[in-house]
């Protein structure tokens, strides 16, 4: 069976209709003899006969008509299979995505995301997948996300990507109990305590900028999670950077202070990764637009 041609379910099915091999072949194109030779295989693959010659036409024999159904059942599924690709519709679907985000934009875009998807496509569910721009290509390649927002992404052969937009950096404090006054200054800034969060634990873009200026800060915590951060900072003397976007959000949930860096930390891109092969166009705009109004209000 591994072997079969499985063009001759078609070839039986026609015969089974015209009860003729000339009028199989003319019927499907072909020649009598091309015909005639897929009979043999068909005979031969069954161990029956199937269809034998008699005054009136090419009788089936009971094998044959046994057959019928299954075969017809089988061609139509196939061809379902190949050229009926449904739409993909958000009212009635069912379906699952698992969507890859460091937790930064799981606490900033998350929420609005999933109300977006729950809005417009009820039955849909989603999972947010911790991921960054060093096991995002591991993930994808697992089968375990669908999509993924990333910053600064080192991009590979086949993975899509559509740049969504930038960000930058700000900072996170309660100023009452770190005695300062705002606008926060470089010097306040470097006296206070740190806290860190970052994907290593060790040290992030803050440290990388302020060694360019011959500067160090000291960092009393280390996080590798912002959604930590608030209770670190809540009533204590620390302060500490993130992007801007989780720190407005971080802000507003936690009763924090906002504030700008007193450094320049400049921006990063923000990318939209995806596979050609399971993109999902609709999920993939949702997924836009919900960053969109995020970044735009930084």
């Amino acid at each position: 069976m591994s072997r079969l041609d499985f063009n001759l379910a078609t070839i039986f099915l026609v015969l089974w209709e015209e009860r003729s091999v000339s009028k199989a072949a003319r019927r499907l194109s072909l020649s009598q003899s091309a015909v005639s030779a897929s009979l043999a295989r068909l005979r031969d693959a069954a161990n029956d006969a199937l269809f034998v010659r008699t005054r009136t036409g090419m009788q089936p024999t009971p094998r044959a008509v046994s057959m019928v159904e299954p075969l017809q059942n089988g061609t139509a599924l196939i061809k379902t299979a190949f050229s009926s690709i449904s739409a993909f519709d958000p009212a009635t679907s069912r379906q699952h995505f698992s969507i890859g985000m460091s937790d930064d934009f799981q606490i900033a875009v998350g929420p609005l995301l999933a109300h977006t998807v729950a809005q417009a496509a009820p039955h849909v569910s989603l999972t947010f997948r911790q991921a960054n721009k060093h096991k995002v290509e591991s993930l994808f390649e697992a089968g375990e996300i669908d999509f993924a927002v990333i910053a600064q992404p080192a991009l590979r052969s086949g993975l899509q990507h559509h740049e969504i937009g930038q960000s930058g950096y700000a900072c996170l404090l309660d100023p009452k109990a770190c005695g300062i006054d705002l606008p926060l200054s470089l010097q306040d800034y470097l006296t206070l305590p740190h806290v860190l969060v970052s994907f290593s634990g060790r040290e992030g873009i803050v440290d990388h900028v302020l060694k360019q200026h011959g500067l160090t800060r000291q960092v009393r915590s280390a996080l590798t999670h912002f959604s930590a951060l608030p209770p670190f900072l809540v009533g204590t003397r620390a302060v500490a950077t993130l992007p801007a976007h989780a720190a407005q959000c971080l802000a507003t949930l936690s009763g924090l202070t906002l504030c700008p860096t007193p450094l320049d930390l400049g921006s990063y891109t923000v990318s939209l990764l995806w596979q050609k092969a399971t993109d999902n166009p609709w999920l993939r705009q949702v997924i836009y637009d919900s960053f969109q109004k995020i970044l735009i209000q930084q």
